[in-house]
Protein backbone atom coordinates (compact mmCIF):
# COMPACT_ATOMS: atom_id res chain seq x y z
CA UNK A 1 0.00 0.00 0.00
CA UNK A 2 1.20 3.64 -1.03
CA UNK A 3 2.28 5.65 1.98
CA UNK A 4 0.93 9.21 2.42
CA UNK A 5 4.87 10.47 1.61
CA UNK A 6 5.13 8.49 -1.70
CA UNK A 7 4.79 10.30 -4.77
CA UNK A 8 1.33 9.90 -6.45
CA UNK A 9 2.21 8.74 -10.11
CA UNK A 10 -0.75 9.35 -12.62
CA UNK A 11 0.71 7.09 -15.53
CA UNK A 12 4.18 6.29 -16.56
CA UNK A 13 5.00 9.46 -18.49
CA UNK A 14 3.09 11.60 -15.69
CA UNK A 15 4.81 13.90 -13.37
CA UNK A 16 5.45 12.86 -9.81
CA UNK A 17 3.15 14.78 -7.65
CA UNK A 18 4.72 15.14 -4.05
CA UNK A 19 2.46 15.48 -0.98
CA UNK A 20 4.72 18.16 0.35
CA UNK A 21 8.72 20.07 -0.24
CA UNK A 22 10.11 18.24 2.96
CA UNK A 23 9.30 14.64 1.10
CA UNK A 24 10.64 15.91 -2.67
CA UNK A 25 13.40 17.66 -0.65
CA UNK A 26 14.30 13.96 0.74
CA UNK A 27 14.67 12.18 -2.06
CA UNK A 28 17.08 14.91 -3.66
CA UNK A 29 20.93 14.58 -2.65
CA UNK A 30 24.06 17.17 -3.49
CA UNK A 31 22.06 20.72 -3.09
CA UNK A 32 23.87 23.39 -4.10
CA UNK A 33 22.29 26.37 -5.40
CA UNK A 34 23.05 28.47 -8.74
CA UNK A 35 21.61 31.26 -10.98
CA UNK A 36 20.69 31.09 -14.56
CA UNK A 37 22.25 33.23 -16.74
CA UNK A 38 18.62 33.49 -18.77
CA UNK A 39 16.34 33.39 -15.81
CA UNK A 40 14.59 37.10 -15.59
CA UNK A 41 11.95 36.02 -12.80
CA UNK A 42 13.56 35.72 -9.54
CA UNK A 43 13.10 32.25 -8.68
CA UNK A 44 15.87 30.57 -7.13
CA UNK A 45 17.64 27.61 -8.52
CA UNK A 46 19.00 24.41 -6.72
CA UNK A 47 21.45 21.76 -8.55
CA UNK A 48 20.55 18.39 -7.23
CA UNK A 49 20.55 14.49 -7.49
CA UNK A 50 17.77 12.51 -8.34
CA UNK A 51 17.76 8.57 -8.61
CA UNK A 52 21.50 8.95 -9.57
CA UNK A 53 21.19 11.65 -12.17
CA UNK A 54 21.77 15.59 -12.19
CA UNK A 55 18.60 17.26 -11.69
CA UNK A 56 17.70 21.18 -11.21
CA UNK A 57 15.22 22.06 -8.57
CA UNK A 58 13.60 25.33 -9.24
CA UNK A 59 11.28 27.08 -5.89
CA UNK A 60 8.30 29.19 -7.19
CA UNK A 61 6.89 31.47 -5.15
CA UNK A 62 5.39 35.02 -5.13
CA UNK A 63 7.67 36.64 -3.03
CA UNK A 64 11.09 35.82 -5.52
CA UNK A 65 9.04 35.61 -8.53
CA UNK A 66 7.89 39.14 -10.25
CA UNK A 67 6.61 37.60 -13.08
CA UNK A 68 4.10 35.31 -10.70
CA UNK A 69 3.35 38.71 -9.18
CA UNK A 70 2.72 40.68 -12.53
CA UNK A 71 0.20 38.03 -13.94
CA UNK A 72 -1.65 37.17 -10.66
CA UNK A 73 0.16 33.92 -10.22
CA UNK A 74 -0.57 33.26 -6.40
CA UNK A 75 -0.26 29.10 -6.02
CA UNK A 76 2.42 28.23 -9.13
CA UNK A 77 0.19 27.87 -12.10
CA UNK A 78 2.81 25.92 -13.72
CA UNK A 79 2.67 23.03 -11.22
CA UNK A 80 -0.86 22.96 -11.57
CA UNK A 81 -0.99 22.50 -15.35
CA UNK A 82 1.90 20.01 -14.91
CA UNK A 83 0.52 17.50 -12.70
CA UNK A 84 -2.97 18.18 -14.41
CA UNK A 85 -4.53 15.98 -17.15
CA UNK A 86 -4.02 18.28 -20.01
CA UNK A 87 0.22 18.00 -19.46
CA UNK A 88 -0.13 14.39 -20.29
CA UNK A 89 -1.97 15.52 -23.91
CA UNK A 90 1.38 17.63 -25.05
CA UNK A 91 2.64 16.23 -28.20
CA UNK A 92 5.47 14.07 -28.38
CA UNK A 93 7.29 16.52 -29.78
CA UNK A 94 7.43 18.65 -26.93
CA UNK A 95 9.37 17.78 -23.21
CA UNK A 96 8.76 19.81 -20.70
CA UNK A 97 11.72 18.52 -19.00
CA UNK A 98 9.68 18.31 -15.60
CA UNK A 99 9.93 14.89 -13.33
CA UNK A 100 8.59 15.99 -10.31
CA UNK A 101 6.36 18.51 -8.46
CA UNK A 102 5.56 19.73 -4.97
CA UNK A 103 3.66 22.06 -2.99
CA UNK A 104 5.32 24.86 -0.80
CA UNK A 105 4.57 27.61 0.93
CA UNK A 106 6.95 30.44 1.65
CA UNK A 107 7.90 32.00 5.07
CA UNK A 108 5.39 34.67 4.49
CA UNK A 109 2.52 32.22 3.91
CA UNK A 110 2.28 32.27 0.41
CA UNK A 111 1.53 29.36 -1.59
CA UNK A 112 3.84 28.08 -3.99
CA UNK A 113 5.66 25.01 -5.62
CA UNK A 114 9.22 23.59 -5.96
CA UNK A 115 9.87 21.98 -9.20
CA UNK A 116 12.28 19.12 -10.12
CA UNK A 117 13.38 19.31 -13.81
CA UNK A 118 15.99 17.03 -15.54
CA UNK A 119 19.08 18.98 -16.10
CA UNK A 120 19.23 20.05 -20.03
CA UNK A 121 21.74 22.52 -19.54
CA UNK A 122 23.49 21.72 -22.67
CA UNK A 123 20.79 20.68 -24.76
CA UNK A 124 19.18 24.71 -24.59
CA UNK A 125 19.67 27.13 -27.06
CA UNK A 126 22.92 28.99 -26.37
CA UNK A 127 22.29 32.47 -24.39
CA UNK A 128 23.83 35.16 -27.16
CA UNK A 129 23.12 37.89 -29.69
CA UNK A 130 24.14 35.67 -32.56
CA UNK A 131 21.69 34.11 -35.05
CA UNK A 132 19.97 30.43 -34.26
CA UNK A 133 20.15 27.97 -36.93
CA UNK A 134 17.33 27.81 -39.89
CA UNK A 135 16.67 24.48 -39.40
CA UNK A 136 16.31 24.96 -35.27
CA UNK A 137 14.10 28.00 -35.61
CA UNK A 138 12.14 26.29 -38.42
CA UNK A 139 11.45 22.92 -36.14
CA UNK A 140 10.29 25.63 -33.35
CA UNK A 141 7.73 26.96 -35.24
CA UNK A 142 6.43 23.78 -36.47
CA UNK A 143 6.21 22.30 -33.11
CA UNK A 144 4.71 25.55 -31.83
CA UNK A 145 1.98 25.23 -34.31
CA UNK A 146 1.67 21.50 -33.76
CA UNK A 147 0.97 22.05 -29.61
CA UNK A 148 -1.75 24.64 -30.33
CA UNK A 149 -3.54 22.27 -33.36
CA UNK A 150 -3.38 19.87 -30.35
CA UNK A 151 -5.49 21.60 -28.50
CA UNK A 152 -7.50 23.55 -30.93
CA UNK A 153 -11.10 23.75 -29.85
CA UNK A 154 -10.19 22.72 -26.06
CA UNK A 155 -11.79 24.71 -23.36
CA UNK A 156 -9.15 24.24 -20.97
CA UNK A 157 -9.78 21.47 -17.64
CA UNK A 158 -8.30 23.66 -14.80
CA UNK A 159 -8.43 27.57 -14.62
CA UNK A 160 -5.01 29.10 -15.81
CA UNK A 161 -3.36 32.40 -16.96
CA UNK A 162 -6.16 34.68 -17.82
CA UNK A 163 -5.49 36.18 -21.89
CA UNK A 164 -5.91 39.97 -20.31
CA UNK A 165 -3.08 39.30 -18.33
CA UNK A 166 -0.44 38.53 -21.41
CA UNK A 167 -1.47 42.16 -21.68
CA UNK A 168 -0.67 43.64 -18.35
CA UNK A 169 2.59 42.36 -16.65
CA UNK A 170 5.00 44.34 -18.46
CA UNK A 171 3.31 47.80 -18.38
CA UNK A 172 4.63 50.95 -16.11
CA UNK A 173 1.73 49.95 -13.52
CA UNK A 174 3.91 46.54 -12.71
CA UNK A 175 6.69 48.69 -13.08
CA UNK A 176 5.37 50.77 -10.08
CA UNK A 177 4.27 48.72 -8.17
CA UNK A 178 7.50 46.43 -8.00
CA UNK A 179 9.09 49.90 -7.10
CA UNK A 180 6.92 50.64 -4.57
CA UNK A 181 7.55 47.25 -2.66
CA UNK A 182 11.16 48.22 -3.44
CA UNK A 183 11.71 45.44 -6.24
CA UNK A 184 15.50 44.80 -7.08
CA UNK A 185 14.78 42.38 -10.28
CA UNK A 186 16.22 44.56 -13.38
CA UNK A 187 13.00 43.86 -16.03
CA UNK A 188 10.48 45.86 -14.08
CA UNK A 189 13.33 48.66 -13.99
CA UNK A 190 13.77 48.38 -17.76
CA UNK A 191 10.16 48.21 -18.43
CA UNK A 192 9.71 51.25 -16.67
CA UNK A 193 12.39 53.25 -18.95
CA UNK A 194 11.61 51.84 -21.88
CA UNK A 195 7.69 53.33 -21.76
CA UNK A 196 9.41 56.39 -21.05
CA UNK A 197 11.73 55.89 -24.15
CA UNK A 198 8.93 55.06 -26.14
CA UNK A 199 6.88 58.15 -25.48
CA UNK A 200 9.58 59.89 -27.19
CA UNK A 201 10.42 57.57 -29.86
CA UNK A 202 6.58 57.45 -30.38
CA UNK A 203 5.04 60.56 -29.29
CA UNK A 204 1.61 59.83 -31.85
CA UNK A 205 1.25 56.31 -30.78
CA UNK A 206 2.54 55.61 -26.98
CA UNK A 207 -0.77 57.79 -25.54
CA UNK A 208 -2.56 55.67 -27.07
CA UNK A 209 -0.58 52.37 -26.47
CA UNK A 210 -0.75 53.34 -22.95
CA UNK A 211 -4.48 53.45 -22.99
CA UNK A 212 -4.43 49.63 -24.03
CA UNK A 213 -2.01 48.93 -21.33
CA UNK A 214 -4.44 50.49 -18.56
CA UNK A 215 -7.52 48.90 -19.79
CA UNK A 216 -6.66 46.17 -22.32
CA UNK A 217 -10.27 45.53 -22.37
CA UNK A 218 -11.25 46.55 -26.20
CA UNK A 219 -8.34 44.29 -27.28
CA UNK A 220 -9.37 41.56 -25.78
CA UNK A 221 -12.76 41.44 -26.40
CA UNK A 222 -11.56 41.68 -30.48
CA UNK A 223 -9.38 38.92 -29.66
CA UNK A 224 -12.63 36.89 -28.05
CA UNK A 225 -14.66 36.94 -31.59
CA UNK A 226 -11.44 34.45 -32.85
CA UNK A 227 -10.67 31.17 -32.11
CA UNK A 228 -8.37 30.08 -29.28
CA UNK A 229 -6.43 27.00 -28.35
CA UNK A 230 -3.92 25.88 -25.41
CA UNK A 231 -0.88 28.51 -25.17
CA UNK A 232 2.61 27.55 -23.01
CA UNK A 233 2.86 31.58 -23.20
CA UNK A 234 6.80 32.32 -23.69
CA UNK A 235 8.60 30.93 -26.44
CA UNK A 236 11.49 32.85 -25.75
CA UNK A 237 14.76 31.18 -26.94
CA UNK A 238 15.67 31.18 -23.54
CA UNK A 239 13.17 28.52 -22.29
CA UNK A 240 14.30 26.49 -25.54
CA UNK A 241 16.27 23.21 -26.42
CA UNK A 242 16.56 20.54 -28.66
CA UNK A 243 17.11 17.14 -27.89
CA UNK A 244 19.43 15.07 -30.68
CA UNK A 245 16.01 13.72 -31.94
CA UNK A 246 14.60 16.72 -32.75
CA UNK A 247 12.44 16.89 -29.76
CA UNK A 248 11.81 20.28 -28.49
CA UNK A 249 12.46 21.25 -25.01
CA UNK A 250 10.25 23.80 -23.58
CA UNK A 251 10.77 25.23 -20.33
CA UNK A 252 9.07 27.37 -18.04
CA UNK A 253 5.48 26.72 -17.79
CA UNK A 254 3.95 29.44 -15.80
CA UNK A 255 1.79 31.73 -18.40
CA UNK A 256 -0.13 28.60 -19.51
CA UNK A 257 -3.85 29.32 -20.69
CA UNK A 258 -6.56 29.70 -23.14
CA UNK A 259 -5.41 32.05 -25.76
CA UNK A 260 -5.64 32.97 -29.69
CA UNK A 261 -2.71 30.75 -31.28
CA UNK A 262 -1.03 33.73 -33.20
CA UNK A 263 -0.71 35.46 -29.60
CA UNK A 264 2.38 32.90 -29.07
CA UNK A 265 4.07 33.50 -32.89
CA UNK A 266 3.88 37.50 -31.64
CA UNK A 267 5.79 36.95 -28.33
CA UNK A 268 8.03 34.37 -30.04
CA UNK A 269 8.64 37.04 -33.17
CA UNK A 270 9.01 40.12 -30.68
CA UNK A 271 11.18 38.55 -28.10
CA UNK A 272 13.52 36.77 -30.09
CA UNK A 273 13.74 39.60 -32.65
CA UNK A 274 17.46 39.90 -32.57
CA UNK A 275 18.30 35.92 -33.39
CA UNK A 276 15.93 34.69 -35.92
CA UNK A 277 17.15 33.57 -38.83
CA UNK A 278 14.60 34.44 -41.53
CA UNK A 279 11.83 37.49 -41.47
CA UNK A 280 9.09 37.84 -39.31
CA UNK A 281 7.23 37.71 -42.67
CA UNK A 282 8.45 34.25 -43.38
CA UNK A 283 8.27 32.94 -40.19
CA UNK A 284 4.36 34.00 -40.04
CA UNK A 285 3.83 32.35 -43.24
CA UNK A 286 5.87 29.00 -41.84
CA UNK A 287 3.52 29.39 -38.73
CA UNK A 288 0.30 29.19 -40.70
CA UNK A 289 1.52 26.53 -43.37
CA UNK A 290 2.10 24.41 -40.26
CA UNK A 291 -1.26 25.08 -38.65
CA UNK A 292 -3.22 24.52 -41.99
CA UNK A 293 -0.85 20.93 -42.71
CA UNK A 294 -2.68 19.61 -39.46
CA UNK A 295 -5.85 20.61 -40.74
CA UNK A 296 -7.03 23.96 -39.27
CA UNK A 297 -8.78 25.96 -41.42
CA UNK A 298 -7.30 29.72 -40.71
CA UNK A 299 -9.01 31.22 -43.99
CA UNK A 300 -11.95 33.22 -42.03
CA UNK A 301 -10.12 34.36 -38.82
CA UNK A 302 -5.99 34.57 -39.88
CA UNK A 303 -5.47 38.00 -40.36
CA UNK A 304 -8.10 39.57 -37.74
CA UNK A 305 -6.24 37.66 -35.28
CA UNK A 306 -2.36 38.27 -36.29
CA UNK A 307 -2.88 42.08 -36.63
CA UNK A 308 -4.48 41.96 -33.13
CA UNK A 309 -1.97 39.84 -31.37
CA UNK A 310 1.03 41.51 -33.75
CA UNK A 311 -0.60 44.85 -31.61
CA UNK A 312 -0.44 42.64 -28.40
CA UNK A 313 3.09 41.87 -28.68
CA UNK A 314 4.07 45.64 -29.28
CA UNK A 315 1.64 46.33 -25.99
CA UNK A 316 3.90 44.16 -24.18
CA UNK A 317 7.86 44.51 -25.79
CA UNK A 318 7.37 47.87 -27.41
CA UNK A 319 9.16 49.36 -24.93
CA UNK A 320 12.32 47.20 -25.76
CA UNK A 321 12.17 48.19 -29.61
CA UNK A 322 13.63 51.65 -28.96
CA UNK A 323 16.70 51.99 -30.58
CA UNK A 324 16.96 49.72 -32.96
CA UNK A 325 15.02 52.01 -35.76
CA UNK A 326 13.96 49.11 -38.09
CA UNK A 327 13.21 46.87 -35.72
CA UNK A 328 10.74 49.75 -33.99
CA UNK A 329 9.55 50.68 -37.11
CA UNK A 330 8.34 47.22 -37.90
CA UNK A 331 6.10 47.44 -34.97
CA UNK A 332 5.33 50.99 -35.07
CA UNK A 333 3.29 49.25 -39.26
CA UNK A 334 1.74 47.03 -36.59
CA UNK A 335 0.91 49.35 -34.52
CA UNK A 336 -1.05 51.27 -36.59
CA UNK A 337 -2.70 48.39 -38.20
CA UNK A 338 -3.59 46.56 -34.86
CA UNK A 339 -5.37 49.71 -33.56
CA UNK A 340 -7.06 49.93 -36.89
CA UNK A 341 -8.96 46.98 -35.84
CA UNK A 342 -10.46 48.68 -32.48
CA UNK A 343 -11.79 51.11 -34.21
Amino acid sequence: MQSVSDPVVVNRDAVLVFPSVDDLLAEVSSREPFLTSDSKSGSRFERVRYQGDAMILKYVSVDDDWIMRGTGDLDCRAARFLSSPMAKRLPASIDHATVAVAPNVSSHGHRGAVLLLHDVATLLVTPGDTFIGLDRHSRFIDHMAELQATFWGAHGDIELMPMAHHYTFLTTAMADLEAERDGVDPVPQAVAAGWRALDAALPALAPPLRALARDPGPLIDALRETPRTFVHGDWKLGNLGEHPDGRTILLDWDRVGMAPATIELAWYLAVNCRRLPQSKEATIRAYRSALEARGIDTTAWWDRQLSLTLLGAALQLGWDKVGDADELGWWQDRIVEGMGRLA
